[in-house]
């Protein structure tokens, strides 16, 4: 049974909705892009466009990947849907992918957007 935070990230993922929450004591602003488990943990990577973090936030925004244990006060919103620029390297983030925002997605996905 998926945990209330993994349906939030599903239900932002699928409705390109953007997240606002805390993340190791940090708010953040981000949108998810893959979502699935690790470890049998879930995970999600994520675009952070916006908040604050231990490491630097570069203009423009950086990916970031989330243990869905470490999420709180999960918030939706409508606005802008950020991916980054198009990246170089497969995500190493989520091990079992169950969604990803990429229709063509490589990492077959267990279930469609």
């Amino acid at each position: 049974m998926a945990s209330r935070t993994y349906a939030l990230f599903e239900e932002a993922l699928r409705g390109r909705k953007q997240i606002l929450c805390t993340y190791d004591g940090y708010p953040r602003e981000l949108c998810p892009i893959v979502l699935g488990h690790s470890k049998g943990q879930e995970k999600a990577l994520t675009y952070q466009f916006a908040g604050r973090s231990s490491r630097h936030l570069p203009p423009g925004g950086q990916w970031r990947c989330l243990w869905l244990s470490k999420v709180s006060n999960v918030h939706l919103r409508e606005g802008p849907w950020h991916e980054g620029d198009s990246h170089s390297r497969p995500q190493g983030c989520v091990e079992e992918v169950d969604l990803d925002v990429n229709p063509k997605s490589p990492y077959a996905p267990k279930r469609q957007c």
